[in-house]
């Protein structure tokens, strides 16, 4: 009986330093290092489902994933022997064409075809076999396109005359968005968290964010989410709180968010599962101390009531 009391005794103590240590960690997070009062933002000022707004041109980098095709037009042999045929009159008069002329058809790049798809490197360049290595990395679609398009003019010659950037046709476009992400984080009650990184379409909303990772985890507090805005100063920062119910249950898309490339999304977890998950690890070396103490004590109290009987068995 003296042992339980004791256990008892311990335990009411360690859990009242368990509150006491929790409010503490409350009260600290609340101060000046904390990100402060978070304020709804005015209406309109941030695009939301209502509202949303066409995100800037895509500027390429590591790692996007590019579908490159390049290809020759094919010279006009009926235009090409007008001009050798003009060429070989003496006459002044004799009119001869500016430029080579190039039917419909197109044909493969002479070293190798190029019509695949290619990743940019860590470097910023996109390496095409044969043709070696461009850089691309900062650049828009057009302005990739026609950074190939210069680079293998260099390497290739024209047969026929002419300029090659008449014949070179290339197609350059985005497969795979992988440089503009955002991130999902939802906190696991002093358990960790949780980080999962998202591509950007162009079109997505805090809903369209909770439904990639699956919905909301069952510790989530639905009042205490928002959309953290990437900036580059502390006293800068930008906290948009998200209404979670009115945007789930009422259809309020004031806070529904439209997601740029650099957000993150945080969900915090319920302060009371916070509480009961910091109490089971804390308690839980204490538990088992005390399991194997009152082990122990049993053990020798069996062990000595074994004695005792072999005693007087032997009397």
């Amino acid at each position: 009986m003296r042992s339980q009391a004791h256990r008892r005794w311990w335990i009411g103590l360690v859990t009242a330093g368990v509150f006491l240590s929790v409010g503490c960690l409350g009260r600290q997070n609340a101060g000046q290092n904390g990100p402060g009062p978070i304020l709804v933002p005015p209406v309109g000022a941030v695009p939301n489902e209502l509202s949303p707004v066409t995100l800037p041109e895509y500027v390429i980098e590591p790692p996007d994933v590019l579908q490159i095709e390049a290809v020759m037009r094919k010279v006009d042999v009926q235009g090409r022997a007008d001009r050798d045929k003009d060429k070989d009159k003496d006459k002044p008069e004799a009119k001869k064409p500016d430029a080579v002329k190039y039917s419909n058809e197109t044909e493969a790049l002479p070293i190798h075809p190029i019509a695949q798809q290619f990743q940019v490197q860590p470097d910023g360049f996109v390496h095409l076999g044969a043709y070696g290595s461009i850089p691309i990395s900062g650049l828009t679609v057009n302005q990739a396109r026609l950074a190939i398009r210069a680079a293998l003019s260099k390497q290739i010659e024209m047969e026929a005359g002419g300029k090659i950037e008449d014949a070179l046709i290339v197609v350059v476009s985005v497969v795979q968005y992988n440089s503009k992400t955002y991130t999902v984080i939802t906190d696991g009650g002093n358990n960790g968290e949780r980080v999962t990184k998202l591509p950007i379409t162009g079109k997505e909303f805090v809903t369209d964010a909770i439904a990639n990772i699956g919905g909301l985890p069952v510790e989530a507090s639905k009042r205490n989410i928002w959309v953290a805005r990437r900036t580059p100063e502390l006293n800068e920062q930008q906290i948009l709180p998200v209404d979670w119910v009115g945007i789930s249950q009422w259809g309020v898309a004031a806070t529904n968010y439209q997601i740029f490339p650099g957000d993150r999304v945080y969900v915090k977890a319920q302060r009371l599962v916070a509480v009961d998950n910091t109490l089971a690890r804390i308690l839980s070396p204490v538990q088992q101390l005390f399991g194997v103490t009152l082990l122990g004590t049993q053990t020798v109290n069996q062990v000595a009531g074994r004695g005792i009987g072999f005693g007087n068995n032997g009397n």
